[in-house]
């Protein structure tokens, strides 16, 4: 009964440890779309090019209320003299008094307290769409920042996506190295007790061990390019940098829609958007900067309360008090309403050469997009020949294997039999090992230059709509 339960216990905890790897496995593999929502949500460049969007929008607010009137309003009290005469004065600085009071014989210090209290409004109602024009610069800000925003958004999703299948492509490659170490180490051990019971020459086992550590060395080069792969998917991806576990689809099947038209409209390919953009805001600052040349017509008005602890003091020096609230308390009132022009005459001299300056800007933008535009171009054109040189390579390569693996086969028959040298066994060694290699990137080469195409053609669904 003792040995039953504790049979069952071990049955059970087998199934459990089992279970707990089956699940740990599964949460390690690391899919493209998580691997491509990873980089979206959490890339430093997209983050941050996502807040100067919302800073631009915020410009763009307070760019509107800048035709707001002005509207100031003041309140001071004061306590002091004021004795005055005659004479210019100009407060440099503003460090002078603006004192006002009777021109009396001498001076005297009495003091008293006073109040003054306006508002202000100043109102520049009508400047020839220079208000409209700052906005209409202010919102293609905006939109330039938000197609800046796309077009990184779509750069990094090619990106991680070639890291991704680069890493895999890397990973199956040391795969294929470890299977060549094995077969190799193998042979060696063959040659070794042929060697030692004297059917082969030493010679033949000298040619093992350096066929050994020739693979030891491609595996170890091999590693190192899995762990390079890997430091950037993590980089993209801002994931801590470990062995990823990847998607084996990649490596087992191609994708379903293969089609090598190059009929797109690449006008709308984020990266085109975005140089269209930098053209647009360019050419809104241009107009902007016309306005200058025309003058500003304001409106103004202020209305002022003054209260003084002086009264009649012109006639009576004694007519003055201390008491606060008398002082403080407004008793004489005025207002102001006008209409003003301001027009620098001289500004049209400058305002040309700016304008000038600007539009010699808009047109070398030009000249980047229709650089950008020949490349997106040439790229669509050779992603057609890229899709079909990868369908043929993956249509090759199973053929390659297959004949390597028989050639092998055949040449390590044939040499245990004293039919055929080591030369002929290592040659067919070399072969196989590069056949496998030529399997492993067959499939991720037609996926890669799919990818090319969708990152040509600007539409990445073409791509990440295959898995």
């Amino acid at each position: 009964m003792f040995y039953r339960t504790n049979f069952c216990y071990g049955l059970c905890l087998m199934f459990l440890l089992s279970a707990c790897n089956a699940v740990f496995a599964q949460q390690k593999i690391l899919t493209l779309k998580e691997a491509v929502q990873n980089t979206l949500q959490n890339y430093g460049t997209i983050k941050a090019k996502a807040n100067y969007v919302q800073a631009a929008a915020a410009t763009l607010k307070e760019t509107k209320r800048e035709y707001l009137p002005n509207l100031n309003v003041s309140a001071q009290n004061d306590f002091g003299t004021v004795n005055s005469q005659y004479g210019p004065s100009y407060g440099l600085g503003g460090y002078a008094v603006s004192s006002s009071g009777p021109i009396l014989t001498g001076q005297n210090w009495n003091a008293a307290f006073g109040g003054l209290y306006l508002a202000n409004l100043n109102w520049d109602f009508f400047a020839f769409g220079k208000s409209k024009e700052k906005i209409k610069v202010a919102r293609s800000q905006v939109t330039l920042d938000q197609s800046d925003l796309v077009q990184e958004q779509f750069q990094q999703e090619v990106r991680v996506s070639g890291a991704y299948l680069n890493l895999l492509a890397s990973q199956q490659l040391s795969i294929s190295q470890e299977k060549n170490l094995k077969r190799a180490v193998a042979l060696r051990d063959v040659i070794a007790a042929r060697v030692k019971s004297g059917l082969n020459p030493g010679v033949d086992s000298s040619l093992a061990n350096a066929e050994v550590a020739s693979a030891q060395i491609a595996l170890t080069n091999a590693q190192d390019v899995v762990q390079q792969q890997g430091n950037l998917l993590a980089q993209y991806t801002t994931l801590a940098p470990v062995d990823f576990l990847l998607d084996s689809n990649f490596v087992s099947k191609i994708p379903k829609t293969l089609d090598t038209s190059t009929a797109f409209n690449i006008k709308n390919h984020p990266l085109l958007q975005f140089y269209q953009n930098r053209i647009n805001i360019s050419t809104e600052r241009e107009k902007y900067f016309r306005t200058f040349n025309y003058p500003t017509f304001s409106l103004f008005n202020i209305f002022q309360s003054k209260g003084s602890g002086f009264n009649s003091y012109t006639l009576t020096q004694t007519l003055f008090t201390h008491d606060y609230f008398t002082g403080v308390n407004p008793t004489r009132s005025n207002y102001l309403l006008g209409v003003g022009l301001s027009w620098n005459l001289t500004s049209p001299l400058r305002v040309h050469e700016q304008v000038r300056s600007q539009q010699f800007n808009s047109e070398g933008l030009r000249n980047e997009y229709e650089v950008v535009n020949q490349q997106l171009t040439a790229q669509l054109t050779l992603s057609k020949t890229r899709i079909q040189n990868a369908l043929k390579n993956y249509q090759a390569a199973p053929i390659g294997l297959k004949a390597a693996s028989d050639a092998y086969l055949q040449k390590t028959t044939l040499y245990k039999n004293g039919l055929a040298t080591i030369v002929d066994v290592t040659q067919a060694l070399y072969t196989l090992n590069r056949a496998e290699t030529d399997r492993d990137i067959a499939f991720n080469n037609v996926w890669q230059a799919l990818l090319f195409k969708a990152a040509a053609s600007g539409d990445f669904g073409l791509f990440y709509n295959e898995f």
